[in-house]
């Protein structure tokens, strides 16, 4: 009998909401055990990972983890849990489209293999980066898309290519069977539906900080002035009491 579909969308019943929980939890979970902790309670890997004790308890419960009373969840088991369900028990071979300096990063961080994602090969269009080694591959020319998708059996691509040409990059992949794909450009990506799309924009997260930076400027600006008696202030913006003293 099929699955029966959640009105989430997900055949398994899992929330997208606790699915994106997933890997923070997984995050805290490596690490307690580098730490050598091997077992945990819900409140203490709830803070770990930034959530109330009680959102975590129900999202672990969509797993079938439920922890021991007065013990808490097994570490090594939790993580066992979390990485099946993430899809992490396996190998996922993963091209980068766009070998500059954000693509010459990803290649070289070495948290992909240690999380079971294999940069299987990297492409550009630029005659100067082709044919260059980075992180212990040789950079192809974009041209050869199709066939390294097909010989490295590539499930996830990523793209860190210019605006531009991100879309043209984007329809290649799919056209070549790529359904998943991590987009580093600055746009909104078109696909088609079964095809799953995560977008990473730098500039908007910086955006954000710098929202809540300025707020707590402001708040810092305000508190400082809260001692201040208020001056009348004229027309011209000036206070009405440095406006008689230059009349004299």
């Amino acid at each position: 009998m099929a699955a029966q579909v959640e009105a989430n969308g997900r055949p398994d019943g899992i929330p997208e909401a606790t699915v994106a929980r997933l890997p923070v939890y997984l995050r805290a979970l490596y690490g307690l055990a580098e730490r050598g902790v091997s077992t945990v309670a819900s409140e203490a890997l709830a803070a770990a990972a930034g959530v109330n004790s009680a959102k975590l308890r129900k999202d672990l419960s969509h797993l079938g983890s439920y922890g021991i009373r007065g013990v808490g969840y097994d570490v090594d088991y939790l993580v066992y849990q979390v990485s099946r369900t993430l899809g992490l028990t396996q190998d996922w071979p993963v091209v980068i489209v766009g070998a500059g300096n954000l693509g010459r990063a990803l290649a070289n961080y070495g948290g992909f293999v240690s999380r079971g994602f294999t940069i299987s090969a990297m492409l550009d269009s630029d005659p100067t980066i082709v044919g260059s080694r980075i992180a212990r591959l040789t950079v192809r020319h974009v041209d050869d898309l199709e066939g390294v998708v097909l010989r490295h059996k590539v499930s996830i691509g990523v793209i860190a290519a210019p605006a531009g040409s991100a879309q043209a990059v984007c329809d290649r992949l799919v056209a070549a069977g790529v359904t998943s794909i991590l987009n580093f450009a600055p746009l909104v990506l078109s696909v088609p539906e079964g095809v799953d799309v995560r977008k990473v924009d730098l500039s908007i997260e910086l955006q954000i900080l710098a929202f809540h930076a300025q707020r707590r400027s402001g708040s810092a600006s305000a508190d400082r002035g809260r001692g201040a008696r208020p001056q009348a202030v004229n027309g011209r913006g000036r206070p009405a009491a440095q406006e008689l003293a230059a009349r004299g």
